[in-house]
């Protein structure tokens, strides 16, 4: 308490001028309509900075909860797309819902190998099953192949293996999309009969022959055709829509009907 009093009388004169100063300047903010208006709008950039700089700071922290809340909004989102027909709501009769979307994260990926594959942090645990489609916002990735019960291994479509119904949008005529293991942003559709006719720039999707992809899921679009030797079908380059070196958030897509249709159809091939 003493040293507080000793630094009130050595430094009285300054603390009395800067009292006065506050005063004075009170008075003239106060009395004065241009001078209120100056320390208003400099008080209000001051702590809109601060709390801009604040909430930058919260933002940047709250990230990943909402990265996760996108994510959700679009798989719910795609759940409604894929099942045409159905309501504008999310509280559906789940008998008319014929696929079910899933999100997954993409742990792992490669794309420079013949036959590439991705690892998603999704398994059986959470209802992952083999031959499940996988894709993102901008297009398809490829389908699952293995899974364990807290992770699924997916055979890309960079994957000289992988073969995909795909068809050009807003046309019926569909063929067989292949990887020739070149590039990473380029795959190839084959079997367009040359009767069809092709644009540089035309966008390919998912075909309806598959029971795995929902029709009309973006692929990419041709760069580049030409008719093969036999000059009956077209071999087309298609560049990829989805960046294959950078992928992270994924969605699962189940097809409910597929197991009857695949009974159905190996019914017919056994009559045969």
């Amino acid at each position: 308490m003493q040293q507080i009093i000793n630094f009130i009388i050595r430094y009285k004169i300054t603390l009395l001028y800067l009292l006065l100063l506050f005063i004075s300047l009170g008075f003239t903010i106060d009395s004065h309509s241009y001078h209120r208006s100056k320390y208003l709008n400099s008080a209000n950039l001051i702590s809109g900075s601060i709390y801009n700089a604040s909430e930058g700071i919260t933002h940047y922290f709250k990230l990943g909860e909402e990265n996760k809340k996108l994510v959700e909004e679009n798989r719910q989102l795609r759940n409604l797309l894929f099942n045409k027909g159905m309501d504008d709501t999310l509280e559906l009769d789940t008998t008319a819902i014929d696929f079910i979307i899933r999100s997954a994260k993409v742990i792992k990926n490669s794309y420079a190998s013949p036959n590439n594959y991705l690892t998603i942090n999704k398994g059986t645990n959470h209802g992952i099953k083999q031959d499940m489609g996988v894709i993102t916002a901008q297009g398809i990735l490829g389908i699952v192949e293995h899974t364990s019960k807290k992770y699924a291994s997916v055979q890309s479509i960079l994957n000289m293996k992988s073969n995909i119904n795909a068809k050009i949008k807003n046309t019926n005529y569909f063929g067989s999309l292949i990887w020739d293991g070149q590039r990473y942003d380029q795959v190839k559709l084959e079997d367009i009969p040359r009767l069809v006719p092709l644009l540089v720039g035309d966008t390919i999707v998912t075909g309806a022959m598959s029971s795995i992809f929902p029709e009309n899921i973006p692929i990419g679009t041709i760069k580049k055709f030409n008719l093969n030797e036999s000059k009956s079908f077209y071999s087309i380059d298609v560049e990829l829509f989805n960046d294959m070196t950078n992928v992270k958030n994924a969605y699962i897509i189940y097809n409910k009907n597929r197991p009857e249709i695949l009974q159905l159809e190996a019914e017919i091939a056994n009559d045969e």
